[in-house]
This record gives C-alpha cells, sequence and structure tokens, in this order.
C-alpha cells in the first residue's frame, strides 16, 4: 500500500473570515481539493497490523472538553443492542464507556474477537453492521455523524489549529489553519503507526475533493461564511492546477 512522503509542496490560501474579521482562515488548498475519502471497510488495514478491522479507533478518542463529552454522552444513552454490539444489555453507566488514561478522559478501549479498540467500534460480522455505533445511530436518525461522535473522531483527518498572530503595525488576529491530519498530528508516535490512510494513494480515489464531501465537518470547523469563501477559493484552485501544488497521493 503506497503511502507518500510527509513533505511535499502544498498550496495554501489565506482570508478574513467573513463572519469575524478578527479571525483569518489559512486553509491548505492541496489536501481540501485532494480525492481522498475514509476507506474503512473497503481497503482500510487499520493503523496498528493486529487490528485490521477497526481502522484509527484502536485507542480509543480523548474528548475534547467536557461539553463533547456531555453531548456524545447524550448520543450513548440512545443506543441499543441493535446498533451497539458491547451494549451491556442494562441501563448504560459512565463505567461502561469512559475512562480515565494518563489524567485524561476517553472513551473504554476493550478487547474483542481479538483486537483492541474503542467500546463502540463493532466488529465485523456484527448483526448491526461494523463500525461506530456513534456512526450507526447518526445515520439511522437521519443525522450527520459529527452530531453523535466525539470531535476528535468526525474531525479526523481535518486538522484545525489556532494561533495568535502580531502584524508589523501591532495589530493582531486569530490564524485559524484548516488542513491535512497526516501522521504528525498523532504526535512522535505517529511515525510508529502500521499504516496510515491520508497519504496513502488506496485511500485517495473519491470522484468528488474533501471540500465537497466533507462539507458539513468543514461548515462545523469554520462557519458557513467562511466555508461558503472556502469554496470559490478551491473552484479557482482545481481550475488552474495544472500550474499548482497537487496532493501526490491523488491519482496521476
Amino acid at each position: 500500500m503506497p503511502e507518500v512522503d510527509l513533505v511535499f509542496p502544498r498550496a495554501f490560501v489565506e482570508f478574513e473570515n467573513p463572519e469575524d474579521a478578527g479571525e483569518v482562515l489559512r486553509c491548505d488548498l492541496t489536501w481540501l481539493t485532494s480525492r481522498y475519502r475514509c476507506i474503512f471497510g473497503s481497503g482500510c488495514a487499520g493503523i496498528f497490523a493486529d487490528a485490521p478491522d477497526v481502522g484509527c479507533c484502536t485507542l480509543g478518542a480523548h474528548f475534547s472538553d467536557e461539553d463533547d463529552e456531555t453531548r456524545t454522552a447524550g448520543f450513548v444513552a440512545q443506543l441499543d443492542e441493535r446498533l451497539w454490539q458491547h451494549h451491556p444489555g442494562r441501563e448504560v453507566t459512565e463505567a461502561d464507556w469512559v475512562e480515565v488514561e494518563d489524567d485524561a478522559r476517553k472513551t473504554r478501549v476493550i478487547e474483542s474477537e481479538g483486537q483492541r479498540a474503542c467500546v463502540f467500534s463493532n466488529r465485523p460480522g456484527f448483526a448491526g453492521g461494523a463500525g461506530c455505533a456513534l456512526h450507526a445511530l447518526a445515520l439511522e436518525q437521519g443525522r450527520e455523524p459529527l452530531e453523535t461522535k466525539p470531535d476528535v473522531c468526525w474531525q479526523l483527518p481535518m486538522r484545525r489549529t489556532f494561533r495568535d498572530v502580531e502584524r508589523a503595525d501591532g495589530t493582531e488576529y486569530l490564524e485559524v489553519t484548516i488542513g491535512e491530519y497526516d501522521r504528525r498530528g498523532w504526535g512522535p508516535g505517529g511515525h510508529d503507526l502500521d499504516w496510515y490512510c491520508s497519504g496513502n494513494t488506496e485511500a485517495h480515489d473519491a470522484p468528488e475533493p474533501v471540500y465537497v464531501t466533507h462539507a458539513p465537518e468543514l461548515v462545523a470547523l469554520m462557519g458557513r461564511g467562511a466555508y461558503d469563501a472556502l469554496v470559490g477559493h478551491c473552484e479557482t484552485h482545481l481550475a488552474a492546477r495544472p500550474r499548482l501544488a497537487l496532493h501526490p497521493a491523488d491519482p496521476a
């Protein structure tokens, strides 16, 4: 499974958030116009070789904050045994799905069918379907999966970072970068993953670019006004692609 180098030329665009004059968006056009798609269940090898069926769910999901955990808890309470393979078969308690690791709260990791992964990760062969139980709940309810899942789960492999910037004239603004959550986003351990999708050529065969297929996630990360502006920049970039940086994992 060929994976491209982490360092290659990228094209970025910067523009003021139409809904917040104190915020500047810095967006990776190379990533956002790439043909990446999640291939869970159709070629994903899992980030660890000994857990090939559970994708990137092997470590569980760390909550971004208390609101993230509270929101997720509301949907966990709506899961039943049809959708959640590891449902306790009684009223769900916090201990059934939350654990603390290095002082951080996250979803529990359990071993099932020889593979360790998030407690919400249904294994192949489960009647309700393999994959995230919270994702399945969203689809059943006609929701976007980003509504039911922890923040880190629906954002991956999109990465949003913040930086305070002071201009030469003394004025300041908040820089919000939207880009690719590649191996480096996982910290030093990211280089030890056995497989990773965002830079893998087999995961770059979507019929539409990322800014289209991940529109709900981008709107949640940027706001509607900024996303609408981004669409225009992406379309301009695509029109000029022969002269600008392309994602090396995309089809030639």
